[in-house]
């Protein structure tokens, strides 16, 4: 059986290294240049080097998102781009326009080239058509549902792949071509500087009644119009492999390391259930409890059953639910002593009630009855970002695993 793959963000080479760790199959990550979100810390070439090679060393794929819409100006430097990254040796490159794929085909011929959902692929014909002009892989749109995608499937080339988003933000235009941003506050969102202003909350004004707000929606605070839930398919695994999709993509290269830990964790053991026995497969909802533990929107499952209601909008807020927040990641644990080495994140004290996730083990709950400092002077509190402490426990903790506790 040929298995899907499983993709997660990178927003930067620590995040690369947790997805892969949790169990993702590839990752993509954007360079300094021509990625679609400046907001991620983003890749250096030398950061691209080794993150390639430490997935490789494990048998996964790095592709790198050089997506932005360029303009006249960029396409000398997008060319020089892509040469660096080939030679790098990165296993694909994800592009949504036309000239730089033309670029890519000219400055790295062998490079595979995975068509941006960004280029709106919503039909078998342009499927056909990037295929064609030598594309791996099409990320089709994220208004499309089961019924439309598997017709896709049918009706394009075996060897062709399929990559849709299962995971993570939506967007208010189609696949993210959206000018809000642009018009509002000159931050240009196909360039990857988007300012977000589907989430901002709004008010009408009448013509005649210039500074005279009136609530859109009935609610004193206002309405958040265009605020979309968040994507989860975590509850339809078979019917996602079934559809004939390649590649499951996880939205989230500015969330952190718990964010990209929990997803891939819940994906990645929902996968893997469904594969030992297909026939017999039963959804965890404890998956879906885990997803919803970590920041996120209130969750739908956009497209894929068929065109949306009006309910998949958020109209009351724009804040991420939360349950849980990292207050250390595991550098070190040394099984002989039940020592653990841990770097601080958010402060914690002696006495909390933490929780610990280690890639391919359940949730363990743990409390703090003792932590010292580098030198083994026993501290009450962690309150130094990035401090170093110590912990005793039987928990058999790795490198990556993480230490969480429930908000107050």
């Amino acid at each position: 059986m040929n298995k899907v793959e499983l993709l997660a963000p990178a927003g930067s080479l620590e995040k690369l290294k947790y997805a892969i760790a949790y169990g993702a199959d590839a990752v993509y990550i954007g360079g300094e240049a021509f990625s679609l979100r400046v907001a991620a810390k983003n890749f250096s070439n030398e950061e691209i080097k080794e993150g390639v090679d430490f997935a490789h060393q494990r048998g996964k794929k790095v592709y790198i998102a050089a997506n932005i819409f360029p303009h006249n100006k960029d396409l000398d430097e997008y060319r020089e781009y892509m040469k660096e990254i080939n030679d790098i040796g990165v296993d694909g490159v994800i592009i949504s326009d036309l000239g730089a794929f033309a670029i890519a085909k000219e400055a790295a011929p062998d490079l595979e080239i995975h068509v941006s959902t960004q280029a709106n692929n919503i039909n078998y014909m342009s499927a056909r058509m990037w295929y064609q002009l030598g594309a791996k892989r099409v990320v089709l749109a994220r208004e499309m549902s089961f019924e439309e995608i598997k017709e896709i499937r049918e009706k394009i080339p075996e060897d062709m792949e399929i990559e849709c988003f299962v995971h993570g933000a939506m967007c208010i235009s189609y696949s993210g071509r959206c000018l809000l941003s642009n018009y509002m506050t000159e931050r240009d969102s196909n360039q990857g500087a988007c300012s977000h202003p589907c989430r901002w909350k709004y008010n009408l004004v009448e013509e005649q009644r210039p500074g005279e707000y009136m609530p859109v929606y009935e609610n004193d605070r206002g309405t958040f119009i265009f605020n979309s839930k968040d994507l989860c398919m975590i509850e339809y695994i078979p019917e996602i492999i079934n559809s004939g999709i390649s590649s499951l993509k996880i939205e989230g290269r500015v969330k952190n390391e718990l964010y990209v830990a929990t997803v891939v964790k819940a994906y990645r053991e929902a996968l893997d259930k469904y594969y030992e026995d297909p026939d017999n497969y039963e959804f965890d909802p404890e998956w879906l409890n885990e997803l919803k533990n970590i920041s996120h929107r209130r969750y739908t499952t956009g497209f894929y059953m068929g065109k949306p209601s009006g309910n998949e909008q958020v109209y009351d807020s724009s804040t991420y639910i939360q349950e849980y927040i990292t207050v250390a990641v595991v550098k070190d644990y040394n099984p002989e002593t039940k020592e653990a080495t841990l770097e601080q994140r958010n402060r914690f004290f002696k006495g909390d009630e933490v929780e610990f996730i280690t890639p391919g083990e359940a949730i363990s709950k743990y409390k703090i009855e003792y932590m010292c400092d580098e030198e083994g002077n026993e501290v009450e509190v962690a309150p130094h970002p990035k401090q170093i402490v110590k912990i005793k426990t039987d928990a058999a903790l790795t490198e990556y695993s993480i230490v969480r506790m429930k908000k107050a």
